[in-house]
């Protein structure tokens, strides 16, 4: 909120510089922004009572936008990137699946691996349980089993992050 659509009876206000200037009324407070050729904004609506402070009210939002932008360049987002695999793998497919979850993992992404069952590949879910502990094995130096082969419908699944 600022200048005329502070309703409050009583606000607490702060110069340019931070300096307290007491509390008075809105009223008050505007003729004072006036003078300096500046606008009130409430900074702590929640405050008892209320806090105004005399800014340039573009400025402040420049500011304020400038420090969200900030903020958002240090949050890093972490994808989950997925390697399908099947029960009869042959080994150098498993390895190129390998390499490109190693790929996933050093960029600070996790790795879902899922073993899809399809048929009567169903028959044989415990002799193929083996699959992705033998892929996590492979990639045991740089990543963490985070969530353990768990049986979900017609695929197994696996999660994988990075070693911290």
């Amino acid at each position: 909120m600022i200048n005329e659509q502070i309703r409050d009876r009583e606000v607490r206000v702060i110069g340019e510089e931070g300096q307290q200037l007491g509390v008075m009324p809105p009223k008050e407070a505007m003729k004072l922004a006036k003078e300096a050729n500046v606008d009130l904004v409430k900074i702590a609506p929640s405050a008892n009572p209320p806090v105004c402070k005399l800014v340039n009210y573009g400025k402040y939002r420049y500011e304020l936008a400038r420090k969200e932008k900030e903020a958002k360049k240090k949050q890093k987002t972490i994808e989950i990137k997925e390697v399908r695999l099947s029960p009869n793998i042959d080994v150098n497919d498993l390895n190129t699946k390998n390499n490109a979850a190693r790929k996933f993992i050093e960029k600070g992404n996790k790795v879902k691996v899922t073993l899809r069952f399809r048929g009567r590949e169903m028959a044989h879910i415990d002799s193929s349980k083996h699959i992705l502990e033998e892929f996590a094995e492979k990639l045991s130096d740089i990543a963490v089993v985070e969530k353990a082969p768990k049986l979900e419908g017609r695929s197994m699944m696996m999660f994988l992050t990075e070693k911290r």
